[in-house]
């Protein structure tokens, strides 16, 4: 089972076309304006302005241009004009603005939204991604409190730089981004001549339009807020995306698809896991918020954002769910001090599909061969065949009920340590939540001592103390680097 579900890893290619400025909150801070490209290919796209400019995309389909801009109209193209170009051998400047206007009007027309502004793009090679992506030092107290933060959901070990590690997984998975910042769009391409895959521009654009209609400057600075926010941005993209690939070779002639990330390099299952929950469940809440009320529906979404990934699981409980505030003195000693990042808060909250990636971690990492949850509760088929559009399922037994969390990051200088709390719907989550934590403790190589307390193995990547304590619907879990020193992290 175990082999068969690593094989079953590796044929889920994650392919992140979608990133949008949230990836700060990451670790892996947007692209700096400063980076300087390599001998790597780029290509800017230059749009014409207006009207049909020169002929290079001109064809018996086009139609008169409109005496003002309309839906489904930009820059001299219809979105229903088939582009006398060819992508095999790359584009010329004039067929990329061809095509990128073209499918601007196409976003348009199946998202029902006018675009305002024309948008900047740029095709990079993967290479010329990374380097830009290596980023800047986030500085020690942001570098220990993300460390710790990533130890205690046990995907990223002790003496690691967690930061590097996302840097990796996005620098082989992401496909293409957004800039609010910058009202640009980077296209990632693997080919050995950059092309545009205009599914993945079609994707990007969604993201252009939502900052020029709604903002895309939201102030989810939480993991769990971030996650609610992006699961609509992300489900508003993939499910404009997906009506527009429908209409290809029925409605509408499309270039052909780049084949995707190579999905070489370190890849990280558990992070891959976690990055990808915005797109995979992101687009039932949009589905949901359209079967009540059209475009319009989601459109008004943008005013009232998912509070956490829970609302996004759950599309039923939205907008009425909010997580509760959940307190958490501090009770260490003096030679314990509070790590507090500047710039965003002292504390983390990761909900529930954070704690859903770290379970299903435990399919793919190769510490040991045990696994804490079934490959059947984590993959979603469809038939026989794994379901492209919705591949993973975030909610398991032990996270449905999370009602809210808060955990503090401390530091005596040389060793990190944590308190996390969480909070549940009922006491029977709370004690669900629990005893799979206590199965993960496990499976990292954990061994409970007589007072209750679990102490991982050295040869672990997690080799550390951890107390796990329940009372009613809260769950509290202490992490130290000895058993002595859990009481000076939290008296209890």
């Amino acid at each position: 089972m175990r082999r068969q579900s690593v094989a079953l890893l590796c044929a889920v290619t994650l392919l992140l076309a979608g990133c949008h400025g949230f990836e700060s909150s990451l670790g892996a801070p947007e692209q700096p304006a400063t980076a300087t490209p390599t001998a790597d290919t780029v290509f800017t796209l230059e749009l014409v302005s207006s009207g049909s400019g020169d002929n290079a995309h001109a064809s018996e389909t086009a139609r008169p241009d409109p005496e003002t801009d309309v839906r489904g109209w930009e820059n001299g193209v219809w979105h229903n004009e088939t582009l006398a170009v060819t992508s095999e051998d790359g584009l010329n400047e004039s067929e990329r603005a061809a095509v990128v206007a073209r499918s601007m009007a196409r976003v348009e027309f199946v998202r029902e939204l006018e675009f305002e502004r024309t948008v900047s793009v740029e095709v990079i090679s993967r290479e010329a991604y990374r380097n830009r992506t290596g980023g800047s030092d986030p500085g020690e107290s942001l570098r220990r409190f993300d460390n710790a933060k990533f130890e205690a959901l046990f995907l990223v070990g002790e003496g690691r730089d967690s930061i590097a590690v996302q840097r990796s997984e996005l620098g082989e998975s992401v496909l293409g981004y957004y800039s609010p910042s910058r009202e640009a769009i980077v296209l990632v391409s693997d080919a050995e001549t950059p092309t545009v895959s205009e599914s993945t521009l079609a994707h990007e654009l969604v993201h252009a339009l939502q900052d020029q209609q709604f903002g895309l400057d939201g102030d989810a600075r939480t993991r769990d807020a971030v996650q609610g926010y992006n699961g609509l941005v992300e489900g508003d993209a993939a499910a404009t995306t997906d009506s527009y690939t429908a209409r290809c070779g029925v409605q509408w002639e499309c270039l052909s698809s780049e084949p995707g990330a190579s999905g070489g390099g370190d890849r990280h299952f558990g992070l891959g896991f976690l990055l990808y929950f915005p797109y995979s469940d992101g687009t039932g809440l949009v589905d949901d918020r359209r079967e009540r009320g059209g475009w319009a529906a989601v459109n008004d979404a943008y005013g009232e954002a998912p509070d956490g990934a829970r609302e996004v699981m759950a599309p039923d409980e939205y907008p009425d769910w909010e997580p509760r505030d959940v307190q958490l003195a501090d009770r260490s000693t003096d030679e314990w001090e509070r790590v507090r990042p500047s710039g965003r808060p002292d504390y983390a909250v990761v909900g529930p599909s954070a704690i859903a990636a770290t379970m299903a971690y435990t399919l793919a990492d190769d510490y040991n061969e045990s696994a804490v949850v079934a490959p059947d509760e984590v993959f979603n088929y469809d038939g026989r065949s794994l379901d492209s559009a919705d591949p993973y399922d975030y909610a398991l037994p032990a996270t449905t009920g999370w009602s809210g969390g808060r955990m503090h990051v401390y530091t005596n200088g040389t060793e990190t340590a944590y308190t996390w709390r969480t909070v549940w719907s009922t006491e029977r989550d709370a004690e669900a939540f629990a005893r799979a934590w206590a199965a993960v403790l496990s499976h990292w190589g954990g061994t409970r001592t007589a007072d209750g307390t679990w102490v991982l193995a050295e040869s672990s990547p997690f080799a550390d103390a951890v107390a796990v304590h329940v009372s009613g619907d809260t769950v509290t879990v202490v992490n130290a680097p000895t058993e002595r020193e859990l009481n000076e992290v939290y008296d209890a």
